[in-house]
Parts: structure tokens; sequence; C-alpha cells
């Protein structure tokens, strides 16, 4: 009996797998990608209901095909986004399945390849392209008394909306464009303060994440020296963060000491009650499922060179962050790397045939 063996395996239906698949399509290869969501979106789907990108909708397409306008004002909404990226894998057809939950990635020395497996089924593949993203590995501070807290606490990917924080007093902790964000939404319903370890970086009101995209990826690419550009996680101006600058309430505060059953002690030595902490800390890359390849490195990452990974070349990695690619973890990014490093994948498995 035969044996099938894919020449790629794209674990993650997410805006990095969709835009790898678009031109693994177009090269005519023969592969599937595995989604462990219910639907289309990736972790588009988990984010709070009124973010907003922060680069116009051009900018933010994936490859081959445009984002829609957005309806009110330059910046799409998530809803859009959703929409913009179920529309796409339908368009070219992907070949999506879900919900398939990876489980391990094994080396197949019998047959040559990798071996895929979700504990119930089992793929066979010439290469695998990992792009699992961060959404499902959060990043949250440990503190002093955090575990004998009362209060709520909620990590911004699970955050829904304000309509449960209404009249309460609130901390959203986290100095990126999500902590602002939310902070400004929950300011206009709650007794809300917007924590920080560091004072806020804030983008002047021309730049969107566009060049903010472009500014950083020539840092790291090597083709600017200059500190001053900005970083990805700097705050962009959309409209309800420009306008909260406006009514004179954009501002932070520096970060607690400790927690107490009721509340938080802040640095001065003062407590305070307060009924829920929303973090905006951050997320990990989600790569557990490598772990039987032995390719993950002390500070959780993957050593790449054009996204494949040197330790097992028959595996390549796209939409975690900088390290993968610069800006990969973002809708602008995502696209770009898939166009710069997929041309090397499909060079590799011409090399192997």
């Amino acid at each position: 009996m035969s044996i099938k063996v894919f020449d790629t395996i794209i674990i993650g239906g997410g805006q990095a797998g969709l835009a790898v698949g678009y031109y693994l399509r177009r090269a005519k290869l023969d592969f599937i990608i595995l989604d462990n969501q219910n639907q289309s979106g990736g972790a588009w789907q988990h984010t709070w209901p009124s973010l907003r990108l922060f680069s116009p909708a051009f900018i933010s397409s994936l490859p081959g095909r445009l984002m829609p306008k957005a309806k009110d004002g330059e910046y799409p909404h998530r809803e859009e986004v959703l929409g913009y990226l179920s529309n796409y894998e339908q368009h070219y057809q992907l070949p999506i399945y879900r919900p398939y939950q990876v489980q391990s990635i094994q080396r197949d020395d019998e047959h040559d390849c990798l071996r895929v497996t979700d504990g119930s089924y089992t793929w066979l593949a010439k290469t695998v392209v990992s792009a699992t993203g961060t959404w499902s590995k959060l990043i949250t501070p440990s503190l002093q008394g955090q575990q004998e807290y009362l209060g709520e606490q909620c990590h911004s990917a699970h955050y829904a909306g304000p309509d449960d924080y209404k009249g309460k007093r609130i901390l959203v902790v986290g100095g990126g464009n999500s902590g602002a964000q939310i902070y400004v939404e929950l300011a206009e319903v709650a007794d809300t303060s917007w924590v920080t370890r560091e004072p806020p970086l804030f983008l002047a009101d021309d730049v969107d994440g566009h060049v903010l995209f472009e500014r950083a990826t020539a840092r790291i690419t090597g083709g600017s020296d200059d500190d001053s550009l900005g970083n990805v996680g700097d705050i962009v101006m959309v409209p309800p963060v420009k306008a909260a600058r406006d009514k004179g309430i954009l501002h932070s505060v520096p970060m607690f000491r400790q927690f107490t059953e009721q509340g938080v002690i802040w640095d001065d030595g003062r407590e305070e009650q307060v009924d829920a902490i929303i973090w905006c800390t951050g997320f990990r890359p989600q790569l557990d499922h490598l772990a039987d390849l032995e390719v993950i490195e002390a500070d959780g990452t993957v050593q790449v060179k054009q996204g494949q990974a040197i330790k097992e070349p028959r595996l390549w990695l796209f939409g975690y962050g900088d390290w993968a690619s610069p800006g990969s973890a973002t809708l602008i990014g995502a696209g770009r790397s898939a166009r710069e490093n997929v041309p090397a994948l499909l060079d590799f498995l011409q090399k192997e045939a």
C-alpha cells in the first residue's frame, strides 16, 4: 500500500498560514493546512470587539487580494479583518482542515519525512510550516500577593469589551497598543488607570502601522541604526487613542508594588481597592508541538535562516515575530515574510526531489 506524503503541511490557519498557502497554491504544491480553530480568522476571533488595525486596509492585505477599505474611517475594525480572512481562504480555495489540534511533529526516518499527529490522526510531509502564532501563550507578570487577590484578572486575549466593567475600579497594565486601546475604551465607563513599567512611547499622528513596520524592519535588518525610528510596540494614534489624548486623559501611572486581597499596594506604600486587572502584557510563541524535534532554544525561539529551522531543515516557521522574520506577527509582515521566504522552501523541495 502506498504511503501518502505531502510536499508541505502548514500548521495554523491564521494570517501567516494563509499567506504561505497562497504561494504554495501558486507553486502547485501538494499541501494541506491544519487549523485548530472551528472557523476562519485565527487569533483575530479572540481579540476584543472594538479592536482596530493601526494600518490602512490596503497596506494590511495578504498577498494577491486587497482588504476592502474600512467602512468607518481609515483603520479597519476586527470584524472587517475577520470577514477579509474568511473571504481570502475561500477565494483561493486553500485546503484547510479544522479543527485539528496538532500535538507533535516527529522525524520519520523510514519515509525520510516529518510525521505530524493530533493524537488521533497522522500525516506525513516532506516539509512542515509551523504558523501557530502566539495567542494561546499568554505572558502575565508574577507579583507578590497575586494568588491571594480576590478581584478579577483578565488577559487582553480574553477581554470581551467594557460592559462587565462599568462603574468599577480597573487597572489596565501594559504600555503597548493593546494597553492603550483597552484603557481608552474602559476609561469611558469605569474608574480606570493605565499602568506601565516605563512611560508609553507615542508615535506622531502621521505615523501609522505601515510606516512603523518599515522603520522597525530597517533597523532589524541593518538598514538603519536610528533608535528614534520607533518599534512595532510603540503606540499608534488610532482615532480612539487620539480622542483620549485630546480629552487630556491619555497618561499612565507607574507599576504597583504588590497585590492585596482586595487590591494593590502602590510604590509609595498607598493601598487601594481594585475590582479588576486587565493584563495587556503580550504573548510567547506557541511551539509546544515542536518539542520532539529538539529545536527550541532556551529563550523559547527556534534558530532560523529565511524561515528555515537550522537544526531541522524540513521545518519552517512563519508568523512568530521578529526572530522568525521582521514584523511577521502582523498582517503587514505575514505577507512579506511569506513572499521573501517561501521561495527558499520551494528551492529546498526541488533539491530534495
